[in-house]
């Protein structure tokens, strides 16, 4: 590959900068083994940015991520920072505003559940079958979160709040149609969740969804509402290969998958535009509490890197070799502290890295 790959690295805070560097390692074999012309251009964002800058998005790092190709996120926020006004800590003063600067409307959650870790998940052996392997679709610009809201004191009844669920067909159709696609990639199944029996917005999300469907007459649709949804994940999760949400349900429902899977440390995110721009980071927060104890687990922030591939550069094999790889590590009885499941057995964030960029190496 002779094209030039700029991705802005923003390690962030409290693990962050742990994992990425971890996540350095592959992207030098990438590099160096598979000739990927990566150029990084590393820059602070969130609860380090607050104090460098006094904010959590500096123009130096959005004019940064202006410039590259896709941008590779550690993780942001801590309790440092929970004093400020809401509109100015790390998650809301940095991840939205880079979510609607740069349009990433699509956030795609893969959760995945090893058979090798399948002890750490809450849910009953019998419950979860064979290896569970789902696929959230959300929309992240728009619905709920980003409609009018408002909160005052009224004479009559005093003080009240509303928020605001809002969506136009055309957000809609445009998330819906890239779900169809991925769908496509997998096992031509999709599911839609909404609460199309009381909510407008939702009988609008449907009937979208509906229409689009006749686009791909391979991939078989069904619709689910909200709070059967997330019943039938805790009673079958095996039956779900792609689910499409909403922004609030997708919130929901991405985390409930999570948790399925036993540790949050193992997820990857990415979140897309329409051009393949993306942002890519651990599903995890930036956990404080073990902050440079060498103690995090790297492998979601190592995966993200395997998203990136797939989805702004189009490279499945790599893609698909890196988590070829995390499994076979774990396969070998490899465990970080989170999934050591209350064992003292386990290996620290810089040996987890070695481990995976030594077998990553082998598997290229």
């Amino acid at each position: 590959m002779k094209k030039k790959f700029h991705v802005a690295i923003l390690p962030g805070d409290g693990i962050g900068p742990e994992v990425m560097q971890e996540a350095y390692k592959i992207l030098k074999i990438l590099k160096k083994k598979c000739f990927i012309n990566f150029i990084f251009h590393e820059y602070d964002i969130g609860g380090i940015a607050i104090d460098k800058y006094g904010t959590a998005l500096p123009k130096r790092t959005l004019l940064g991520c202006e410039s590259s190709d896709a941008i590779l996120l550690g993780s942001v926020g801590g309790p440092k920072w929970n004093n400020l006004p809401d509109e100015k800590q790390p998650e809301r003063g940095a991840l939205l505003p880079l979510r609607k600067h740069f349009n990433l409307f699509a956030n795609i959650r893969p959760s995945i559940l090893y058979s090798e870790l399948q002890d750490l998940s809450p849910l009953r052996q019998d419950i979860l079958g064979t290896d569970i392997n789902i696929l959230c679709v959300r929309e992240l610009i728009s619905g709920i979160y980003f409609g009018s809201s408002e909160r005052k004191d009224s004479i009559d009844f005093g003080e009240y709040a509303f928020d605001t669920e809002l969506y136009y067909r055309s957000e809609i159709n445009r998330i819906a149609d890239m779900a169809f696609q991925i769908a496509q990639q997998r096992n031509n199944k999709l599911t839609s969740i909404d609460k199309a029996n009381v909510l407008k917005s939702s009988k609008l999300w449907r009937d979208t969804v509906n229409n689009l469907s006749q686009k791909y007459p391979k991939v078989q649709l069904s619709h689910l509402y909200i709070d059967n949804a997330v019943m039938q994940i805790i009673k079958n999760p095996s039956q779900f290969d792609v689910i499409l949400c909403s922004n609030l349900f997708g919130d929901i429902i991405s985390d409930e998958c999570a948790a399925i899977t036993g540790s949050i440390g193992m997820l990857a995110s990415a979140s897309l535009n329409e051009n393949n721009f993306g942002m890519y980071e651990p599903a995890g927060g930036s956990a404080p509490d073990i902050q440079g104890k060498n103690l995090a687990n790297p492998i979601a922030q190592i995966l993200s890197i395997a998203l990136l591939l797939r989805y702004s550069m189009q490279l499945y094999e790599l893609s698909d070799a890196i988590f070829e790889t995390i499994k076979q590590v774990l396969k070998k009885g490899y465990r970080t502290f989170d999934i050591a499941n209350n064992t003292q057995d386990y290996i620290h964030t810089n040996q987890m890295g070695d481990i995976i960029s030594q077998m990553f190496i082998k598997e290229i």
